[in-house]
């Protein structure tokens, strides 16, 4: 079978595909009208967001039988048209589900702890124990939106806190374990410090903490998002800020993030986004919760293990 690598992945998946007889091409670097060429053999195709896939894409590969996306989300790939085609999709939240876990866990930890606050001030030259007094999470209670594979690493990586662990997923039943207690919307609305999402964007998701979902919790929460940025409606979260329903965010993901970040800083910038960039309660990174060295290796692993496991081929 063909393969065709769309983007840039660790080498193993290719090593392992090719030593099962697999041919793999390289077309990272090709433009479109190339790229749609060789899409026309191709039974495979490895993709991490340059493109989504859509009929547009797909329409050019006849015979294609699986997508293997390196990463979680699934938000770039027109599912309804590849069931229609019957094309297998694969994913690899498995990962990069440790990664994402310790992740929020650091940010979290950062953000309560002022640490990020606290370094730049010594390096500045002022020392100021008072004002970078932090607060502990033992017996914290954290709410978790979304229980699979990073929703549930990030409880395994909090087991060793005192806290009390609540988790929801809409999707599921009887779920609950060692790591978190099976919990309503209800629940958490009433009793969470620190409301952490580990769920995939869809119509269903988008904004879908707005100011309304913000106003239902009990007491001042602090907000983690490393799944997806349209998760969070952005000039909400920043009303919370200002108003003190929001003590604080850890955010690795953000409203305004396209498929390139880099230019973004170049043009107008939101006002919300501004207020973000500015608060001392909110802390950020550029979308690397997953993005760690042994991750890189991990999801491409995790796909060859799928995709050679569903052609019959074994360890």
């Amino acid at each position: 079978m063909q393969v065709v690598f769309i983007d840039t992945v660790h080498e193993v998946l290719q090593n392992r595909l090719e030593s099962a007889g697999f041919q793999c091409i390289d077309a990272v670097h090709s433009d479109f009208d190339s790229l749609i060429k060789q899409l026309g053999t191709a039974d495979g195709i490895v993709i991490r967001s340059k493109y989504r896939m859509d009929v547009d894409i797909l329409g050019h590969a006849p015979q294609l039988k699986f997508i293997a996306r390196s990463g979680a989300g699934m938000e770039n790939i027109d599912i309804e048209y590849c069931q229609k085609r019957n094309i297998e999709l694969f994913n690899a939240p498995e990962g990069n589900r440790n990664a994402v876990g310790e992740h929020a866990l650091g940010m979290l930890l950062s953000l309560f702890n002022r640490l990020h606050l606290a370094d730049k001030e010594v390096r500045e030259g002022k020392w100021d124990r008072e004002g970078n007094r932090g607060f502990e999470l033992d017996g914290k209670t954290i709410g978790i939106i979304g229980y699979g594979n990073n929703g549930g690493a990030f409880a395994k990586k909090l087991s060793g806190f005192d806290v009390n662990v609540l988790a929801y997923d809409k999707y599921k039943s009887n779920y609950g374990n060692v790591y978190a207690t099976e919990a309503s919307m209800e629940q958490i609305y009433q009793k969470a410090d620190v409301l952490s999402f580990h769920i995939p964007q869809n119509e269903e998701t988008i904004f879908m903490a707005n100011e309304l979902y913000f106003k239902q919790f009990q007491k001042p929460i602090y907000v983690i998002n490393l799944a997806r940025g349209k998760i969070i409606e952005t000039k909400a979260l920043v009303a919370g800020l200002k108003n003190g329903t929001i003590a604080g965010a850890c955010l690795d993901v953000l409203e305004y993030e396209k498929s390139s970040f880099e230019s973004f800083f170049e043009q107008d910038l939101d006002p919300a986004f501004k207020y973000l960039l500015e608060s001392e309660k909110v802390l950020l990174t550029p979308h690397v919760g997953g993005w760690t060295h042994e991750s890189y290796f991990k999801l491409s692993d995790v796909l060859a293990d799928k995709i050679l496991a569903h052609f019959g081929y074994h360890k």
